[in-house]
């Protein structure tokens, strides 16, 4: 089943990138990430390809794991090669590997850091939905909710005022101290959210 998104990450980055995950799905983005999507018995290699060919964008989930990865050099290979807009959602102050920065050097960074990562996936998922061409929101600050528009379907307007809810819990959360009262808040919200 083809999908929007791909995502490109580290093993040991797997809490990061399911994370984003559940958030751009729901924003209502189909995504595909392994080993989740990979059908029972097939080769892993043909699936990966199928699924970059799929895709019309790719989320990056770049830290010093996902730098040092073979699979993931590949995976940005594949999509360059393809022409695929990429997204890179740095999660760490690093520079990319001379393999990375040679695929990567124009793309414009996400910074997702520092953590919790949570506060990161609001904007995140708004950069998707207008990199696949949903109806675009009025510019919004890096820190403010993009409004709503009048032109989105019902379903579209929905997944963008829950992203709008989203983005000023966390802000609400990021807030609230001492720090163990913002981490309670934080694990509320993402039992709320199923993040």
């Amino acid at each position: 089943m083809a999908r929007s998104v791909f995502i490109s990450y580290s093993h040991h980055d797997n809490d990061i990138a399911l994370g984003v995950v559940a958030a751009l799905e729901a924003s209502g983005v189909d995504v595909w990430i392994a080993p989740r999507d990979v059908i029972p018995g097939a080769e892993w290699a043909a699936e990966i390809i199928d699924a970059i060919s799929a895709a019309r964008v790719l989320v990056l989930v770049f830290s010093s794991h996902s730098n040092d990865s073979p699979q993931v050099r590949r995976e940005i290979e594949r999509a360059v090669h393809k022409q695929l807009p990429i997204l890179p959602f740095r999660t760490e102050h690093i520079r990319p590997s001379k393999s990375l920065e040679y695929f990567l050097s124009a793309q414009h960074w996400l910074d997702a850091f520092p953590p919790p990562y949570e506060a990161y996936y609001p904007r995140l998922c708004r950069h998707v939905l207008d990199l696949l061409g949903a109806t675009p929101s009025p510019p919004a600050g890096p820190d403010l909710p993009a409004a709503a528009s009048e032109s989105r379907s019902p379903a579209s307007a929905f997944a963008a005022r829950e992203l709008e809810l989203l983005d000023l819990r966390t802000r609400l959360a990021q807030e609230i101290e001492p720090a163990g009262e913002r981490q309670q808040f934080l694990k509320s919200l993402r039992g709320l959210r199923g993040l």
